[in-house]
Formats: C-alpha cells, structure tokens, sequence
C-alpha cells in the first residue's frame, strides 16, 4: 500500500516526538530551554585537554593582555587552570596540553584571517625554529610559569602546535586516541578561537566534550565579546558546561570512588 507524502510527514513528526519523549528524562530542559546531555567523568576514559597555557594570553606581559587581562582577571581564569592541573593530576587523569606555535616560516603565509594576521603582525607565539629552544624561556610562547611544574612533569602529553585555532593541524586527536581517551574536559585559551574550535573538532571526531567555564577567557573588544560569544557556543554545542569547582570536585569524588 502507498503511503502519501502527507502521512509520511505525519509519521516523521509522531517518531520525531517519541524520541524526544525518551530523551527528556536523560536530558531535561534547562532554563534556556535546552538539554544537558551531561558528562560523567571515566577513569581511563577521560581526559584533561588545556588549550595554550601561554604567556602571551596568561602573563601580564603578554602581548594579547591589553584585550583578554580583564577577562582572564574577572574569571580568575589562570588560578581556575591550575586548579584543574592539580586535581588531574592529584587522581592520575591524563593531561594534555594543545600549544601554539609559530615559525619563522609561517610568516611567509600569503593569506590569513582577521586574528591571524593580528598575531603574526605583533609576533604572537613566536619561535626560532622547530628544533630549538633558544629565546624560548619566558618568551611569550613559553608556559606560564605557575603551571611548568605540570606541564614538564614527563608525564604530560605536548601536542604539536596547532596552527590556527584548532586540532585539525596537529597530532591532538592521534595521542588521544593512541591512549584510549573517549572523554576529554577542555579548559585553556582563548574562549572563543583555540578553545572553542578545539570543542568542535573534538565533537566532530567522535569525543564526549566538557568545557570548564571560567577555566578560559577571551579578547573583549568595543562591539565585540569573546568571552559572551563563547558561553553561547559551549551551551550549544558541548556535551556539558560547568565551573571549576564542580569539575574539580568531579575528578577528586571520581577518584575516591
């Protein structure tokens, strides 16, 4: 029997209904009308993912303070990092660390975004070269100081530099995988570029993604709101949002279990 094209429809929105009847007591509505699939944490499975714990976003002698400081300062955003540094590794979590590096080569590129031009104009992130170190300690590529005691612990995995603002191009996703990580909490900078465009390629590589709100930061511009821009997103689109101290307290209770 022949089924019309306007029975079909009906058909779609009766089993469009079922299924969101079978989410709402997984996923109920927020105040803002959304679910909230939610993260549970995974020993084995779970892992810490910091974006660019760098100086030239973390140090007041950065050259990105003047636009992301009084961020990073009203979010308490560089204490909240060390925070979750020290909870994952407290209770054996895996860390990651996506870094962001450019070359003396890279600035033979011929084309670039708004920001990308931005920060090879005021030598954001700047390198030597990829095989050394020199002029590396305390420039504006190096970690911020509170946290190297984490980072180069030889214990902490340092991506290859992504380039732009997401994994795409570097090795993030391979050394995930590689260790058998499904579930990775996303903390770092900045809000909006690094840290947003790392939530969204980890989603659509197949991970379960928590980002830490005030564990990040952003530019804040006349007319522009990085930080606001980013909220939104992360709402929308991770699979949970929350601050460090419930996050924090998440790792330690998991642990303890």
């Amino acid at each position: 029997m022949k089924i019309s094209a306007a029975a079909r429809f009906r058909r779609a929105l009766l089993i469009g209904a079922a299924a969101l009847a079978s989410l709402a007591p997984l996923a109920p509505a927020q105040a803002d009308g959304l679910p909230d699939p939610g993260f549970q944490i995974v020993q084995g499975q779970t892992a810490l993912l910091v974006t660019d714990p760098q100086n030239d976003f973390l140090s007041p002698n950065g050259v990105a303070w003047g636009v992301v400081g009084k961020n990073v300062e009203a979010n308490g955003t560089i204490g909240h990092i060390d925070q979750l540094f020290a909870a994952a590794k407290s209770s054996g979590m895996p860390v990651f660390i996506s870094p962001h590096y450019y070359y003396p080569t890279d600035h033979g590129w011929r084309f670039e975004g708004a920001l990308e031009a931005l920060m090879h104009h005021i030598g954001m992130f700047d390198r030597k070269g990829q095989l050394t170190t020199e002029g590396f300690e305390g420039s504006g590529a190096d970690w911020l100081a509170q946290y190297k005691h984490y980072i180069n612990d030889g214990q902490t995995v340092v991506t290859s530099p992504h380039k732009v603002f997401g994994p795409e191009t570097n090795d993030l996703v391979l050394q995930l995988r590689k260790r058998g990580i499904s579930k990775v909490i996303i903390a770092g900078m900045s809000a909006n570029l690094c840290t947003e465009a790392h939530m969204r390629e980890l989603l659509e590589q197949g991970f379960e993604v928590m980002v830490v709100s005030d564990a990040t930061a952003a530019a804040q511009l006349p007319g522009m709101d990085g930080y606001a821009a980013a909220l939104a997103n992360f709402r929308m689109i991770a699979n949970h949002v929350a601050d460090t101290g419930t996050v924090v307290g998440a790792i330690r209770a998991n642990h303890h279990k």
